[in-house]
């Protein structure tokens, strides 16, 4: 796995001051650890952003602390964002323990293509965007592969049993999860002419009431 690192200095702002941060375009974040002292630090927002958006939670953060030698191995656990404005608001970072396993999402990758599709007979759903693993921090993968040319046949789906990974990683999510699966067309169209009809008459009968609106004369108005 490629290394991504990050720097961070050590934050004395706390509580409501930290605003003042954010104006600055500075994220406040915090570093723990089952061996690690809370440690709030922060991080120029725009450094944060582009290896969050590289890297997301499932990949290890190579994080630089102000001066010290030693940089932390570590994942991002929780990102806050703005609701509105998206903007980066607090970040928690987990200190891994190399030696120890770390149980974390990684996300799958849907390559090739159903036979099935391709002569448009089926239609493929996706079931899980991530699975969840367990192995130790130097074992973790960037994504787990899937690969569509496996399901060549109606109904058929890809579990996560099915899924391959090494013998120094174990998959936590149950094995009976359908990652990917192959629906009829005619199933697909069926749920279609069910739900259409409906909205159709909800659109109808929502025009009908503004052109009855419409046909009514305006009121008259009395002249003093």
């Amino acid at each position: 796995m490629e290394e991504i690192e990050l720097k961070a200095q050590k934050r004395e702002v706390i509580g409501k001051q930290v605003k003042q941060l954010r104006r600055q375009g500075i994220v406040p974040a915090i570093l723990y650890g089952h061996r690690t002292e809370p440690l709030p630090l922060q991080i120029e927002e725009r450094s944060l952003r582009r290896v969050l958006e590289r890297v997301g939670s499932h990949h290890l953060i190579t994080l630089r602390v102000g001066d010290d030698k030693e940089p932390r191995m570590t994942l991002a656990r929780e990102v806050q964002l703005d609701p509105i404005t998206h903007a980066l608001l607090h970040v928690d970072f987990y200190e891994v323990v190399m030696t120890e396993k770390i149980t974390t999402e990684v996300p799958l990758v849907f390559i090739g293509q159903s036979p099935v599709m391709e002569q448009r007979e089926g239609v493929l759903v996706r079931g899980l965007d991530s699975v969840e693993v367990e192995c130790l921090p130097s074992n973790l993968i960037e994504s787990i592969e899937v690969n569509l040319e496996d399901l060549v046949e109606i109904d058929q789906a890809i579990l996560v049993g099915d899924l391959t990974v090494g013998a120094d990683m174990e998959i936590l999510t149950d094995k009976e999860e359908v990652v990917a699966q192959i629906l009829p067309l005619r199933a697909v169209e069926e749920v279609v002419e069910e739900v259409v009809p409906s909205e159709v008459e909800i659109i109808s009968r929502e025009r009908e009431e503004v052109e009855e609106r419409e046909e009514e004369p305006p009121e008259e108005v009395e002249e003093e």
